[in-house]
């Protein structure tokens, strides 16, 4: 029985702690990165899908719940104007499925 409750506890911890929960910054320099809106999911190095809930924003593959507080949040990014100013270049996506880095080089950003 001890096995299972364990081995329970390590799951939702390792879900946990790959989550995607992000805060908006209001200063680049608050931000753990610089992230660029692209208009076409092509021009982007992650396509990313807005979760209504925490426990669906899991594993690093563009599923972003964002948080109220930057102390909850996992990463903290900041939206600029121009693609040239940005770490990371992403393009918001209406369907869960749809989520996936299209440039894997720039993944190490969201961990």
């Amino acid at each position: 029985m001890k096995t299972i409750v364990v081995l329970i506890v390590l799951s939702f911890l390792a879900i946990q702690g790959f989550s995607q929960k992000v805060y908006s910054c209001d200063s680049k320099y608050d931000a753990d990165v610089k992230v660029f809106v692209a208009d076409s999911k092509y021009d982007a190095h992650l396509v990313v899908y807005k979760c209504d809930s925490k426990y669906d924003a899991t594993d690093n593959k563009g599923l972003w719940y964002f948080v109220d507080s930057k102390y909850d949040a996992d990463k903290k990014i900041y939206f600029v104007d121009s693609k040239y100013d940005a770490d990371l270049i992403i393009y918001f996506s209406t369907s869960k499925y749809d989520a996936e880095w299209r440039d894997s080089s720039k993944k190490q950003l969201m961990y």
